[in-house]
């Protein structure tokens, strides 16, 4: 802030005397104007100080001459004596007394360009101790950034700092943490302009400012190479520069925050889902040391694994790819689509273990594993982000199993039986609960092994299974398959002849049911022509 002409009158070395409005001497004095202009305003912008030897002045023309500097809203007019007036004259004084303009008689003595000095160093002086101040500020913030709370504890400090208010939203503009009277309010108003700031877009503004009677606001978007969050400070009062720099410097160690943090979760989210493949394959003792490092467990009790699909958002895959974005986002803060979304709902179930994956396909999922109890809350947390299949109740060593009989449950559910499907309300599912899970997949697999390696196009699997849910119902299944019902006899007669078993048989259609329910339902493939028919 510049200094005041009271500042500038009390220099003791200029001997300046003030002979009208002193209740006036604390308008800032932003330079000093030297000027013998009967009309010097045209040069004027404001909270000069101008100086004059009145040597176009007289008793005629003072009024209007002050006049005039009042309006132009100059902070005071400095009169020189000893040269062209021995004294001011009194027309001069008594004008500036009825507009209360701050007169200041300026000694014989006292060069003007003293006094422009004076004016100088005092702007200077204060410059430098405005970005000391911002300097310190500027450590207070880095050290803020540093504590366990990190974002949150900036947040918090800046609010403070500022004497106002600061809130720091997610990429969905949602608020992740506010500080400072009225924030909250205050950032629900800023929707039109956080979606000015999103990153994919070319010409998206690096930052916004907003000013109202009462209010000055200040947006910026946080993250480097595609919006992750938002930064809004309000103040009361204009930003000063260093207010801005200070706001700056806030958005910056947020932004590495955001970055640098999506990092960490990124890698802890691959290292999870290493550890859901050491789980499957059986290796659950280096599945827990795994997590264990990264201080985490796996659930206790019997377990329940829940599956639902995260295929990826077209547009906003398409919005990464433009603006060349890496892993990463604001902690905490949903991403709004896609497989970030899914992942992140599944890891906010308490107590639960949440990994992305994919299935045999190559189909994206997100694969949960909670505490049986706990399977309801976990299908609840996924439901809204599509169909979820829940396995029954597993141990440890069963997890595979498990996650097989969720794929069953999701099959059904993703057909719009329900939403939310569990593997033991699948018809005729119950029974396979007694088996032993080994017994029943070393039966499943050589069973049906015949038909997993024969070497035709026709989908021979799927086909069964159609026929046999379709309870041998020739006409329902070929529909449901899409051939004709005389290419789905041909099948049924190709897998009769390679298992080695009578299809009209009830028993054998048993057997093979059982063999396709502890299956994993395989993807269906564009069917196509019977090499034989």
């Amino acid at each position: 802030m510049p200094p005041t002409l009271r500042t500038v009158v009390r220099r003791p070395s200029l001997g300046l005397a003030v002979l009208a409005g002193r209740e006036a001497l604390d308008r800032p004095v932003r330079w000093v104007a030297v000027s013998e202009l009967e009309d010097p305003t045209p040069f004027l912008e404001g909270d000069e100080l101008v100086l004059t030897t009145g040597m176009r002045l007289d008793a005629a023309n003072a009024a209007r001459y002050v006049e005039r500097l009042v309006a132009r809203g100059v902070a005071g007019l400095g009169f020189g004596t000893g040269l062209g007036h021995e004294v001011i004259p009194a027309a001069l004084v008594e004008a500036a007394v009825r507009a209360g303009l701050p007169l200041v008689e300026v000694p014989r003595d006292t060069p003007f360009v003293a006094i422009g000095k004076a004016v100088s160093e005092l702007i200077a002086a204060e410059q430098y101790d405005e970005l000391s101040r911002a300097f310190a500020t500027q450590g207070r913030l880095t050290r803020a950034a540093l504590r366990p709370e990190g974002p949150r504890a900036v947040i918090d400090r800046l609010a403070r700092e500022l004497g106002g208010w600061a809130v720091l939203l997610d990429g969905a503009g949602a608020v992740r943490h506010a500080a400072g009277r009225g924030a909250t309010a205050a950032a629900g108003e800023l929707g039109p302009e956080l979606e000015r700031l999103r990153g994919g877009r070319r010409g998206a503004p690096a930052s916004l400012a907003l000013s109202s009677p009462g209010e000055h606001i200040v947006v910026r978007p946080l993250g480097a190479r595609r919006v992750r969050g938002f930064l809004a400070v309000g103040l009361g009062r204009p930003f000063t520069p260093v207010a801005h720099t200070v706001v700056n410097a806030a958005g910056s160690l947020l932004t590495l925050a955001v970055e640098h943090g999506g990092e960490h979760v990124a890698a802890e989210r691959r290292v999870r889902s290493a550890v859901l493949r050491l789980l499957l394959a059986g290796e659950v003792e280096a599945g827990r040391e795994t997590l264990e490092r990264l201080g985490e467990g796996l659930p206790g009790g019997p377990l329940a694994v829940l599956v639902t699909p995260a295929e990826p958002d077209a547009a906003t895959d398409a919005a990464d790819a433009a603006a060349g974005a890496g892993p990463g986002a604001l902690p905490g803060a949903p991403s709004g689509a896609g497989p970030e979304a899914v992942l992140e709902a599944a890891e906010a179930v308490p107590g639960g273990f949440a990994a992305a994956d994919r299935d045999a396909t190559g189909a994206d999922r997100v694969v949960l594993i909670v505490p049986a109890p706990a399977a309801d809350a976990g299908a609840a947390a996924l439901g809204g982000h599509g169909p979820v299949g829940i396995g029954d109740a597993a141990g440890p060593d069963d997890l595979r199993a498990g996650l097989v009989r969720a794929e069953r449950a999701l099959a059904a559910a993703g057909r719009g039986t329900a939403p939310v499907m569990r593997f033991t309300e699948l018809a005729g599912q119950g029974l396979l609960s007694l088996i032993d899970p080994g017994t029943a997949a070393a039966f499943s697999s050589a069973l049906l092994a015949p038909l997993v390696g024969h070497g035709s196009r026709a989908d021979l699997l799927g086909s069964l299974r159609a026929y046999l849910e379709c309870n041998g119902h020739w006409d329902a299944a070929a529909q449901r398959l899409g051939v004709h019902r005389h290419t789905l006899r041909y099948r049924m007669r190709r897998v009769a002849d390679l298992v080695g078993r009578d299809l009209d048989d009830p028993a054998v259609r048993a057997e093979l049911w059982v063999a396709l329910a502890v299956t994993a339902p395989e993807a269906p493939r564009p069917d196509v022509r019977d090499d034989e028919e």
